[in-house]
């Protein structure tokens, strides 16, 4: 009796988790490259498996998985959920100001920030001072130029520990500290990608699809 159920218990333990939701980021000849449930980037190759996420063929546009038992086929950029409930969903609501901004208060590595929502920047963009304060060192970044409206001016590419907006927590997002301070922290597409954007009026609801 007890060697039967330890038995059962071990197979369910190998048993692969099958993921909430997957992205296609790139694509190579025999591979693709997958985010899996907002993890980082992954290189699988066709016939292969990682986290449940089987990839079944590759072309120039797209990549065919199978998850759960269903086949997807993706071209860079889009998603599919395995349908599962990864528990409650994390959502927060924005109200736009008199000039139709969404500013709001959020955290950076736990360090309390002024967020304004740009769909135009392409990661969340911190100054100099703001980046102090969240703990974001720099001693490991990328130094980029990056076009400002006072001209050209020195960045750096990171990677910020957490960002919390609301009820909605990411981790691991690509951010860009600026040589300079700015008035508040740009809430950019490295984190708005992964959310559901709806606008009512002056209502903007985010809702966390991984």
């Amino acid at each position: 009796m007890h060697s039967s159920l330890l038995a059962a218990c071990c197979t369910l333990a190998a048993l692969p988790s099958s993921a909430a939701d997957v992205g296609v980021v790139g694509l190579f000849p025999g591979k693709a490259v997958l985010v899996i449930d907002g993890g980082n980037p992954r290189t699988v190759a066709v016939g292969a498996s990682a986290s449940g996420v089987k990839v079944i063929a590759v072309d120039q546009d797209a990549a065919t998985v199978e998850i759960g038992g269903r086949r997807h086929r993706l071209a860079i950029g889009q998603h599919a959920h395995s349908g599962g409930d990864g528990g409650g969903a994390q959502v927060t609501s924005l109200t736009a100001d008199g000039r139709g901004h969404f500013i709001t208060t959020g955290t950076v590595n736990g360090a309390t920030m002024r967020f304004m929502v740009d769909t135009g920047a392409t990661s969340v963009a911190l100054g100099a001072a703001d980046a102090r304060r969240a703990n974001v060192s720099l001693a490991n970044a990328r130094p980029v130029m990056l076009q400002t409206a006072n001209g050209v001016t020195q960045g750096w590419v990171v990677t910020l520990g957490s960002v919390r907006l609301g009820d909605i927590t990411l981790n691991e997002i690509e951010g860009i500290v600026h040589q300079h301070d700015m008035p508040m922290v740009l809430l950019g597409m490295s984190f708005l990608n992964r959310m559901e954007m709806k606008r009512d009026g002056q209502t903007m609801t985010l809702r966390k699809r991984y």
